[in-house]
């Protein structure tokens, strides 16, 4: 118990920067209309590793609250 309790921060940080990392690699949903004037209102379904950095982020962000949960318990 107290090896987890130990490496539980530093396991935070490691993910917290592969969560920033994986934020920052996301395309913005501005689309080509927009900067012609239009308002880009483009919606398109995510694809390929678009998709898989998508649902990356989401899974970081739940081992990121996982564990911040876990560390408020211990």
């Amino acid at each position: 118990m107290q090896v987890i309790t130990a490496l539980l921060p530093y396991l935070q940080i490691l993910i917290s920067a592969l969560l920033v990392i994986a934020i920052l690699l996301q395309q913005r949903g501005t689309g080509l209309g927009a900067a012609f004037g239009g308002e880009g209102n483009i919606y398109r379904t995510k694809r390929g590793f678009e998709k898989t950095l998508y649902r990356g982020t989401i899974a970081l962000a739940v081992l990121f609250f996982g564990t911040a949960f876990l560390q408020l318990l211990l």
